[in-house]
C-alpha cells in the first residue's frame, strides 16, 4: 500500500441561534512541518516560520523514493516521519463548533488552543470532533500531529 499523509478538514460551525448554521472550509492557510516537539501543540507556539500551504496535502510524495527511507519497500520507498499542520482562525461567538476531517494519514492528534481533543489512528476514513469546550471567542488554534509511521496506537497519546 503507498503511503498518503495528508489532511483535509472542513470546520462546522452552529452559528448564533439553535437554527442558524453556517461551515466554514478550512483547506486554505495551513501552516505546516516536518518536525515534532510537543510544544507545537501549545495555542501560543511560534509558527510563523513554518510553511504556509493548503490541504489536501502529502508531504511524503514531495520526498524522494528511496527504499532506505523509514516506509521502506512496503510503504512506496517514501519519507515518513511526523509532521505538524496548525490553523489559525477567529469566532466572534459559537454555541456549537464541530471540526470534520475528510481523513488524516495517520495517526493523528488533535488541539484545541493546547487542549487535546483526540487521536485517530486510521487513515482514510473521515471523522469530527466537538470542539465546543476548547473554543473561545476571538483568536483560536487548531494544531494536528500526524505520523507516517506505523504503530500500535499509541503514538500522539
Amino acid at each position: 500500500m503507498i503511503r498518503k499523509f495528508f489532511l483535509l478538514l472542513t470546520a462546522v460551525l452552529m452559528g448564533l441561534s439553535a437554527t442558524a448554521r453556517e461551515r466554514r472550509n478550512f483547506d486554505k492557510g495551513w501552516r505546516f512541518i516536518l518536525a515534532d516537539s510537543a510544544q507545537m501543540a501549545k495555542a501560543d507556539y511560534n509558527d510563523n516560520a513554518w510553511r504556509v500551504l493548503d490541504v489536501p496535502h502529502d508531504w511524503a510524495r514531495e520526498g524522494d523514493f528511496y527504499v532506505g527511507n523509514p516506509s521502506g519497500a512496503g510503504g512506496g520507498a517514501l519519507p515518513g516521519g511526523i509532521g505538524w499542520y496548525r490553523k489559525h482562525f477567529t469566532l466572534d461567538q459559537a454555541e456549537k463548533v464541530f471540526i470534520e476531517f475528510d481523513g488524516v494519514y495517520m495517526n493523528s492528534t488533535v488541539w484545541v488552543n493546547g487542549q487535546k481533543v483526540g487521536f485517530r489512528p486510521y487513515g482514510y476514513s473521515s471523522f469530527e470532533y466537538d470542539i465546543t469546550p476548547y473554543v473561545r471567542q476571538g483568536d483560536n488554534v487548531v494544531a494536528v500531529r500526524v505520523s507516517g509511521r506505523q504503530c500500535g496506537g499509541s503514538e500522539g497519546r
